[in-house]
């Protein structure tokens, strides 16, 4: 069995990720590691959810004009969310927009998995690339960064599997 999204991962964390998988203990893993899903579920909370990460830990870099929930993007074959800086220009003036959508279906998640995708949008506001300077930022703003990013691997691969996205209460 492929997984697709852990493949960078060591051959021997792959391998218990399939026992995991075998046991038929994927979901009760993550639901006893998750239990309960966040309350951000419109597009103003996630904004003003968004907004106090940065404010927190990203004070001087440029303010964020958007951020919602985009039915589009498809998380498996895609993104988990996109950021875009779209510059526009007004009069003489050449202003710069700062926008972070994330997929729809990160609604009704524990809030670990949203904050770990807010987070990633956000260093991408100062780090372009996934490089050490970024995945530094991500865990200087969410210390569990790497541990989550991987759970939620494990959530996909769990949709993959299964065919269903898990429901949260």
């Amino acid at each position: 069995m492929k997984l697709k999204y852990l493949q960078h991962y060591p051959p021997n964390t792959q391998e218990q990720v399939r026992k995991l998988i075998e046991a038929n203990k994927l979901t009760s893993y993550l639901l006893s590691k998750y239990p309960s899903a966040h309350s951000i579920a419109n597009d103003k909370k996630l904004f003003h959810y968004t907004q106090n990460i940065k404010n927190s830990f990203m004070k001087k870099s440029a303010p964020l004009s958007k951020t919602l929930y985009d039915g589009k993007i498809n998380v498996i074959h895609n993104a988990l969310g996109t950021h875009h800086f779209i510059s526009r220009v007004q009069g003489s003036k050449l202003k710069a927009k700062n926008e972070i959508k994330i997929a729809s279906m990160f609604k009704n998640v524990p809030e670990d998995f949203l904050e770990m995708i807010v987070v990633h949008e956000l260093a991408h506001f100062k780090e372009k690339e996934h490089n050490k300077a970024f995945y530094k930022l991500c865990e200087y703003m969410q210390n569990t960064y790497h541990q989550v990013e991987f759970d939620l691997r494990l959530y996909l691969t769990h949709i993959e599997m299964s065919g269903k996205i898990q429901e949260w209460h």
